[in-house]
C-alpha cells in the first residue's frame, strides 16, 4: 500500500487495550525516543501483521 493511500483512508474506528503499565510506560517513552507515535507505531504493526497473514 502506497504512502498516498495511507493518509486518504480515514481512521474512524477505535481498539482499546489492556497493558502492564510498565511496559506502556516504556513503549511511549520508545516512541518518544524515536521521534514517533505509539499511535502509529500500533498502526505501522496492523499493516504489517495483516500483510504478512493474508500472504502479500
Amino acid at each position: 500500500m502506497s504512502e498516498n493511500n495511507n493518509k486518504k483512508k480515514k481512521k474512524n474506528s477505535q481498539m482499546i487495550i489492556r497493558i502492564n503499565d510498565e511496559e506502556r510506560a516504556q513503549f511511549i517513552a520508545l516512541c518518544d525516543s524515536l521521534d514517533t507515535s505509539a499511535a502509529r507505531e500500533v498502526r505501522r504493526f496492523i499493516r504489517e501483521f495483516i500483510e504478512e497473514h493474508n500472504g502479500k
